[in-house]
């Protein structure tokens, strides 16, 4: 993990500024400062926009009693999305562009809840009386059926015992 940080954090940068400087050379520096300053503005317009169109959502969805759990993903990503769109850089407006991309957004949010899946290290608390916290079940995962002890599907099922003499009736 330390060695991926090292990476993001000295070779983006550094790609980055050699695109600019590539820029600079071939539009110009002031075209390229024009550039770098309409894409943060653009990319502000458009975060502030779908923030605040994830922000009803979610609050629709509290009030219906389901979990924001798509919404929250989706603010998440338009929160990257900003930080890397006010960030110079060509890379990193790109991938900002990409992040306020609706579809884009849902096949990220797909992969993230993927690999929350698959590492087995999401977990959910809720709050309850008191405040108290504890464990609840995984919002991404499908429920599991019950199994008896030699791994038969357990159905619960109620029923009640009509005698032979009741007449159904009808209107």
């Amino acid at each position: 993990m330390f060695l991926r940080l090292l990476l993001l954090f000295t070779i983006v940068p550094f790609v980055e500024l050699a695109i600019l400087l590539k820029l600079g050379d071939e539009m110009g520096w002031l075209e390229t400062l024009g550039l770098i300053i309409a894409t943060g503005i653009i990319g502000t317009i458009l975060a502030r926009q779908q923030g605040f169109e994830v922000i009803q959502r979610i609050r629709s969805e509290l009030s219906s009693g389901k979990p924001p759990t798509d919404s929250l993903m989706d603010g998440l990503m338009i929160l990257i999305a900003s930080v890397l769109l006010i960030t110079p850089g060509v890379l990193t407006d790109i991938t900002g562009f990409l992040l306020l991309w609706p579809a884009f957004r849902a096949r990220m949010r797909a992969v993230g809840k993927a690999y929350l899946l698959r590492s087995g290290s999401f977990r959910v608390f809720t709050s309850g009386p008191g405040g108290q916290f504890h464990e609840t079940a995984n919002p991404f995962q499908q429920p599991q059926p019950r199994r008896d002890a030699q791994g038969n599907e357990i159905i619960d099922v109620e029923y009640t015992k009509k005698s032979s003499d009741e007449k159904l009736e009808t209107d």
